[in-house]
């Protein structure tokens, strides 16, 4: 998988949500010399840093003035947002309406409805350790995990330190340390499978937990959900040695 593939996935799908407008098949001036350029200046100003990016917006100048943008497709690697490491994304947004007509007379420039945005996303073993760093995933993880030990409340504050997780087919293993104020730690191992229970939630598969070096009952565990919440649609998740890919899509609200 790499940008070009990626940005390539979506390429061609323009015409089928065009609404009938033969002229976006000539494509647009606007979009390939100053919008398209725009946002890739624009997506770059957001991120910490990225290898490559490819952006390109389908329509004709009369959609666009109209605020109709038929399909935007961004493509990108090695990109980093606030200390999270995206490996590869490619994203399509499709029947975007927004108010580009009120915009240029100086207006902030919105969306008009909801967009459905589909896309693939691949995290290396490598950056998802590197995204464990950051205080986003890493306060996540924490919230997520020890409210469901048996950890006495009283040893609170705790936190999970030394995150690393190793992924394998059909398989993901995180080792931490769980550390409270005083110093103390505590180890704690989790393998589990990950699959898809529904467009908006995974849930864990035959898990095993080592906590303080000893085995957990993990029936508690088992079909436990991960909610992402009602504008998230999962497809597909795949765990390979050193990989994880997940296809999907998500809607974006005004």
């Amino acid at each position: 998988m790499d940008v070009d593939r990626n940005f390539s996935e979506f390429e061609g799908k323009a015409a089928s949500v065009s609404d009938g407008d033969e002229a976006s098949n000539r494509g647009s001036r606007i979009a390939s010399t100053v919008l398209s350029p725009a946002v890739g200046l624009w997506l770059r100003s957001q991120v910490e840093r990225v290898d490559e990016l490819k952006v390109k917006i389908e329509g004709s100048d009369r959609q666009l003035f109209g605020g109709k943008i038929p399909q935007v497709t961004v493509a990108a690697s090695g990109a980093v947002y606030r200390g999270l490491h995206l490996t590869e994304v490619a994203l399509c947004g499709a029947k975007i309406r927004v108010n580009l007509g009120q915009a240029i007379k100086g207006q902030p420039l919105r969306l008009l409805e909801p967009i459905p945005v589909t896309g693939v996303l691949r995290l290396s073993q490598v950056d998802l350790n590197e995204s464990l760093k950051a205080s986003l995933l890493a306060d996540a993880l924490s919230e997520f995990l020890l409210p469901m030990l048996p950890i006495d409340r009283q040893e609170k504050p705790l936190k999970l330190e030394n995150s690393q997780i190793i992924i394998e087919a059909g398989l993901l293993t995180l080792s931490a340390a769980i550390v409270s104020a005083g110093g103390a730690q505590i180890s704690l191992v989790l393998r589990t499978g990950l699959q898809v229970a529904s467009g908006r939630e995974l849930m864990f598969e035959s898990p095993e937990i080592e906590f303080d070096r000893e085995l957990l009952d993990a029936s508690n565990f088992n079909d436990f959900k991960i909610d992402f919440g009602p504008e998230v649609n999962i497809e597909e998740l795949t765990l390979t040695p050193g990989e994880i890919v997940c296809r999907g899509g998500i809607t974006v609200l005004p």
